[in-house]
């Protein structure tokens, strides 16, 4: 009887322990949307984008010209012209592909350049919610952005706040009075997954080079 006293007491202690811990979120989108340096790294990551694809579609213009005109004089060509033609075409032709892998590829370089812009900014993000959990004793900070579905959360558990204003001790952020969350004036911002909402040209060519 004492053992099973002194084993309910026990798990009675843990249950009481998990139940004690504290817990809250925060929403990535709100904290992004309202740092004015990542807002800087999306447009720069648009105009290199822009520039780089006007670039590529320029390579397979050319091709297309080049084709266009074989068409037309193949009938008059001897053989030997044409094949040497028909390489210049293929050759072209894999000179854009390249470029285009080079440029949005995998790790192509937009993909470096946004490595290079936004993950500073995200680290900072992570370290300040790191330095809150630790500070506060929070068992669990969960990401209202994320994959993660929550159907219901009080607004006092969101500290989306704290963490913008502990980032605030790093970098500029947009003050307490003038935040605003996504949608309410402003487009959202992707979050710090890869399920990000932006609709930003450089995720959108991301998101196509990965898929071919």
């Amino acid at each position: 009887m004492k053992k099973l006293t002194i084993t309910l007491a026990v798990v009675l202690a843990a249950f009481t322990a998990t139940f004690a811990q504290k817990y809250a979120y925060v929403d990535t989108d709100y904290i992004l949307s309202n740092i004015p340096e990542y807002q800087d790294a999306l447009d720069i990551l648009d105009e290199f984008s822009i520039t780089w694809q006007k670039e590529i579609e320029t390579k397979f213009a050319e091709v297309d010209a080049l084709y266009k005109d074989y068409q037309a004089e193949a009938v008059l060509l001897p053989e030997d012209m044409k094949r040497q033609r028909e390489n210049e075409i293929i050759q072209r032709e894999k000179e854009a592909k390249d470029l285009q892998k080079k440029r949005f590829g995998r790790d192509g370089d937009l993909y470096l350049k946004r490595q290079e812009l936004v993950e500073p900014i995200q680290e900072k993000i992570f370290n300040a919610i790191q330095d809150i959990a630790e500070t506060e004793n929070y068992a669990i900070i969960f990401d209202k952005a994320g994959s993660l579905t929550i159907l219901f959360a009080r607004e006092r558990y969101d500290l989306s706040d704290d963490v913008l204003d502990e980032v605030g001790t790093v970098m500029q952020t947009v003050r307490l009075a003038d935040r605003k969350r996504p949608g309410a004036g402003q487009p959202a911002a992707p979050s710090t997954g890869s399920s990000g909402g932006n609709s930003n040209n450089a995720n959108k060519m991301i998101e196509r080079s990965r898929t071919q």
